[in-house]
């Protein structure tokens, strides 16, 4: 269905901390993101390539959670139409103005249909591209955020809702024996994906991907984070997935949020592409080359909050039934 708002790419991830200074010295020495800000109980971090204040803000808290996933929209008329289309659908609304966010202007947050956390903004305030500061290249050298991936009890119902109401299109998806959708990779800006949707216990966020500009910076990196001490948060590769044909690394950061490392995609921007289809036993798709993932990639992801009590969202567990090895990217 045709839309009258333009949801542009994946813009930034919110996360909660329990220590700084811990999360600082992860993502800066271990990942490459550059530091743009840091407060008293925030730090606000871009990849080298971002014109823009941040793409990730972690919030010290006592305990590790996922405040919003978020999405830059074209206008600030984008966030009104979209009140609109949620409210429709009944789902909780919250309006953030500007000045109440750092560094953002006004803000839209949502329960989506899956029960995430969910913002679009328009506006957010600029920093120095440091593309070309190779002097400044360190660890991963973390470009720019590229994706969500998000557990969710119902996958055909997210997969629905994102295409037909927010006008995502798919480029690839997995399917069981009864040809029911396992998990769906779905997007704005004319890659892979913007955010995926697996089968699991969910509403709950799997991992925040960071794009690199190619497989050699992932391979220093794994190098760097293992000479800092970081060995053990790599929690699956490097390797190849089928899916999307990205060079991938996943690790947790000190509190156990889960980040992908991510190279080597394709272009989806064709109106006459068509979404890739994957059988749920082809082995390919989630390693190319064949390892299975942990079974920590089944069990484990970030809780979500409510946009207005800030409590923890409650779980339900997949409506279809747990299939390893996993494959999402």
């Amino acid at each position: 269905m045709a839309t009258n708002f333009d949801i542009i790419r994946t813009a930034r991830a919110i996360l909660h901390v329990t220590d700084l200074d811990r999360s600082e010295a992860f993502y800066t020495k271990g990942l490459g993101l550059i530091v743009t800000e840091r407060t008293e109980d925030a730090l606000y971090l871009r990849g080298l390539e971002e014109h823009v204040h941040h793409s990730l803000v972690l919030k010290k808290s006592e305990k590790p959670v996922v405040e919003a996933i978020s999405y830059k929209v074209r206008s600030e008329d984008d966030l009104e139409k979209l009140a609109t289309l949620f409210e429709k659908h009944h789902l909780k609304i919250k309006w953030l103005e500007e000045g109440s966010q750092h560094a953002v202007g006004r803000a839209l947050r949502v329960q989506d249909i899956s029960g995430l956390p969910v913002e679009f903004f328009a506006k957010m305030d600029g920093a120095e591209r440091l593309l070309q500061r190779y002097d400044l290249y360190q660890g991963a050298k973390a470009q720019r955020i590229d994706h969500f991936n998000c557990m969710v009890s119902n996958v055909e119902k997210a997969y629905n809702f994102y295409l037909n109401e927010l006008d995502f299109s798919c480029s690839e998806y997995t399917t069981d024996d009864e040809d029911r959708i396992w998990a769906a990779w779905i997007h704005r800006k004319p890659s892979v994906h913007d955010v995926a949707f697996m089968n699991g216990e969910g509403p709950r966020l799997h991992h925040v991907a960071f794009w690199l500009s190619d497989p050699m910076s992932l391979i220093q990196g794994c190098d760097v984070l293992a000479a800092l001490g970081y060995s053990e948060n790599i929690e699956r590769g490097p390797a190849r997935h089928g899916l999307s044909n990205a060079f991938f690394l996943y690790l947790r950061d000190p509190d156990g949020h889960r980040i992908e490392l991510y190279n080597g995609d394709y272009l989806t921007s064709d109106p006459d592409f068509n979404p890739v289809r994957w059988d749920l036993n082809d082995k390919r798709r989630q390693t190319f080359w064949g390892a299975e993932a942990p079974d920590s990639w089944f069990e484990e992801a970030s809780t979500v909050i409510d946009i207005e009590t800030s409590e923890v969202i409650s779980t339900s567990p997949g409506e279809l039934k747990q299939a390893k090895p996993i494959f999402a990217i």
